[in-house]
């Protein structure tokens, strides 16, 4: 999962040092997102894949209508009106959290093992329709205290707050939760330990998980590990295999976070990504360090022994600061690397068949063909999907941002390619359906693909999910419908709800330009730290809105024609 608030990483076109003055003139950091001079770095929400969440990976269970196979990304009508930082799902999660400006999560999924804060007995899942709202004050945070950060593994979630602060919910039986060992934490509860106490006490900035263990990232560069350490998750040079009565083998369970040292001491790591049961961890001079579980290569270290303390990837070793890791990103069975050039490589296997699979997997980070002339920005691995986002440059000379997507075996279209189009590929191509929108973030599921997109016109487009809502028919100010007359009514983004022009306070003289949310929708997610909106989409009190060049949605809409232009596989000419 990928997110444009998330720790600085080297700026790839920024020379770097060698490795023998490593600290001597570190690289120009910047956020791991497209940024662009000028433009706002939030977005809204989108959708595409599965969303019958407690169906989602299993046979046999009763189709919903309501929640269908989305083939191409949506709006995600709940989080319309919502200025979305960051979107965190995970390759081996159905189950999704979102930021907000204000520092809100929004919640939303199955609700296996009480991952999302709820208990399953009560709630087995939390409808995308009205996702669960949680502020770090109903967590016993101070005032003000806003979440920056989340993560997400298969059953549990950690929140990160700017004040340094973990509360970890859900599937605990390996301390992957750093509460007690055992079954579920119900609840989110605060993590009291490894960074947060002692003489080294310190914030956390980030965090990442797996199936059974949590890293969480400091504003030092150090990483802390707890779970399991089956596999060598935890990074501190052992698994803790024994036997246990019954002749039955266990492993080391650690539920106090254990600082990860070793060949990451004294490195400023900024960036780190759990695959199921490895991880990647990238530093400030552009060095990757690996550790885990390496089934199928997955390291990349051309050999599949399991690594037990972080060991450098020596692809990003050289003394060329532009062979240097510049993002990272791993999967179940892969794990992924930006250099400094901005060049995707891959190690493990990510398809089915041919090189790259189970018989042939990448077993060292090898180049793609197919987007190798491309400069990449992010990268995000599904369940069986993998994205990335590179620059796109027009015949104008105007830089946007393509989406690229592939992968094997995707059942519930979460790849999005559009209705009538495959619902899998091994090799990389070009999202069509998302022409002309800039992604800002990416956080692909193992089902579900989610994006943040920058509003724009062509973002304006696209279909909202759920499609229709019940909403009235006539203006909700005067309950008549004058549009027979010549006056025009004006729909909400959000709900659908019908106003007049002239029923609105103030008044408006014609149709807005931006998205428009009716006054109810406006202040559904308003914070007093934010500045207030005006009616209308207008620029709001004391602050600047950055909001696309795009007429608001004229209520009675007539419905359009299906017509969608011939899909092109080509990624970059």
């Amino acid at each position: 999962m990928i997110d444009p608030p998330a720790v600085a990483v080297a700026d790839p076109t920024s020379p770097g040092p060698g490795p023998e003055h490593e600290h001597e003139h570190p690289p120009t950091l910047v956020a791991p997102s497209p940024a662009v001079p000028g433009k706002q770095q939030w977005g809204r929400v989108l959708i595409c894949g599965g969303t019958n969440w407690l169906a989602l990976g299993k046979k046999g269970l009763p189709v919903d209508p309501d929640s269908p196979d989305l083939a191409s990304p949506h709006t995600l009508r709940s989080l319309s009106n919502v200025k979305a930082t960051g979107v965190y799902t995970s390759h081996s999660a159905c189950h999704a959290i979102v930021i907000d400006v204000a520092g809100a999560a929004y919640l939303f999924g199955r609700n296996a093992s009480s991952c999302l804060g709820l208990p399953t007995s009560t709630s087995p899942s939390i409808s995308h329709r009205s996702p669960r709202r949680l502020l770090p004050s109903e967590l016993g945070a101070p005032g003000g205290t806003k979440f920056t950060h989340a993560a997400v593994g298969r059953n549990h979630s950690l929140l990160v707050g700017d004040d340094g602060s973990v509360w970890s919910a859900g599937q605990n039986a390996h301390g992957q939760c750093a509460q007690p060992a055992g079954g579920e934490v119900g609840g989110f509860r605060l993590i009291g330990g490894g960074w947060a106490r002692g003489k080294q006490r310190e914030k956390a900035v980030f965090a990442a998980a797996g199936v059974n263990f949590s890293l969480v990232l400091t504003e030092s560069g150090r990483v802390y590990a707890f779970g399991s350490g089956e596999h060598g998750q935890l990074g501190n040079g052992r698994t803790g295999e024994r036997i246990a009565q019954a002749n039955k083998t266990t492993y080391d369970v650690e539920d106090d976070p254990v600082l990860i040292k070793g060949p990451l001491e004294g490195k400023k790591v900024v960036q780190i990504a759990c695959g199921q049961q490895h991880a990647i961890a990238l530093t400030m001079d552009g060095l990757a360090y690996v550790w885990g579980f390496n089934g199928y290569c997955r390291l990349g270290l051309g050999h599949q022994k399991d690594v037990l303390l972080p060991t450098l990837v020596p692809q990003y070793a050289g003394a060329n600061p532009l062979t240097r890791a510049a993002f990272v990103a791993a999967g179940p069975t892969a794990t992924i690397v930006i250099d400094r050039q901005r060049m995707l490589q891959m190690a493990g296997k990510f398809k089915t068949s041919g090189a790259g699979s189970v018989g042939q997997p990448f077993t060292t980070f090898r180049y793609f063909a197919e987007i190798q002339g491309c400069k990449m920005l992010l990268a995000s691995a599904g369940g069986v999907t993998h994205f990335a986002t590179a620059d796109d440059d027009d015949s104008s000379g105007t830089t946007g941002v393509m989406t690229i997507a592939w992968g094997q075996n995707a059942i519930n279209s979460e790849l999005g390619l559009g209705e009538g189009q495959p619902k899998s590929t091994p090799k990389p191509v070009r999202v069509e359906t998302l022409n002309g929108i800039d992604v800002l973030a990416l956080a692909a599921g193992q089902n579900t693909s989610f994006f943040l997109a920058r509003p724009n016109e062509a973002l304006g487009e696209l279909p909202r999910f759920p499609e229709t809502v019940p909403a009235p028919n006539l203006c909700v100010v005067c309950d008549e419908d004058r549009e027979a007359r010549g006056e025009e009514a004006l729909e909400c983004e959000k709900c659908d709800t019908p106003y007049h022009l002239g029923c609105l306070d103030p008044p408006l003289e014609g149709i807005p330009e931006g998205q428009w949310f009716c006054p109810k929708c406006e202040r559904e997610f308003v914070e007093v730290v934010l500045p207030l909106p005006v009616p209308g989409g207008k620029k709001p009190v004391g602050g600047k809105e950055e909001e696309p060049k795009k007429r608001g949605r004229p209520a009675k809409r007539k419905a359009e024609e299906d017509s969608e232009p011939e899909r092109k596989v080509k990624v970059k000419k």
